[in-house]
């Protein structure tokens, strides 16, 4: 029986891959790297900023990765800021999820500043009373901790529950944990997402075939 909904947050409670790609396209073209969006899908989305800077700019210290990581999400939440929306027909969702008593939980790379920032600026601040950042773990996405981590915060085996993700990585996760997952394509082909392992992959919270597995009915 289902207990709990779980999101990731960017790609998937709003629509933010286009400003990460910009961004991440400036900064890296100061270190000499021309990406394009296949390059950003391939090696950045879903990845925390560490794991980033790691593999594309071996060259830096971790601290330097730091710092580079800082300054792209305070650009990030700058240009955000008047930019994002919930992601058409979250809303919905979020209220036949509270109707039916069921649990709610973000699960997230996102660094936890830009956490808040979004989901205060989408005003579901209030709404998730477990919230699971890859900043709290010795690990994040694509391992199944992050998951794990919420099952165990929620008091929940993973058959109770379901998964919301756009990412490789985080479908990599959550399928690891042994959750059924729910590809949101906002940032990855459907064909992507259900070749790691998606359920169902729609396009956003519209869809109608949300109601034939006993979502929003």
């Amino acid at each position: 029986m289902l207990k709990a909904v779980l999101f990731e947050i960017d790609g998937t409670l709003a629509n933010t891959d286009l400003i990460h790609f910009q961004l991440w396209q400036q900064l890296l073209q100061g270190y000499g790297l021309q990406i394009d969006h296949p390059f950003y899908q391939k090696h950045i989305s879903g990845r925390t900023n560490d794991t980033i800077c790691q593999n594309l700019l071996p060259q830096l210290s971790p601290a330097e990765g730091n710092h580079l990581g800082i300054v792209k999400e305070a650009e990030f939440r700058e240009l955000a800021q008047h930019q994002l929306q919930p992601m058409p027909g979250l809303l919905r969702l979020i209220e036949w999820i509270q109707l039916q008593d069921l649990k709610l939980a973000v699960v997230s790379n996102a660094p936890r500043l830009n956490a808040e920032f979004i989901l205060k600026t989408i005003k579901l601040d209030q709404i998730f009373k477990v919230v699971i950042l890859a900043d709290d773990l010795p690990v994040g996405k694509p391992d199944p901790l992050p998951y794990q981590e919420a099952l165990r915060r929620l008091d929940l085996a993973a058959e109770m529950a379901v998964v919301f993700e756009d990412s490789p990585s985080g479908i990599r996760s959550a399928v690891a944990a042994g959750i059924t997952t729910i590809g949101v394509a906002s940032t990855h082909a459907h064909s992507t997402l259900y070749d790691l392992g998606a359920t169902l992959v729609i396009d956003d919270f519209t869809d109608e075939r949300l109601l034939q597995m006993g979502l929003l009915n």
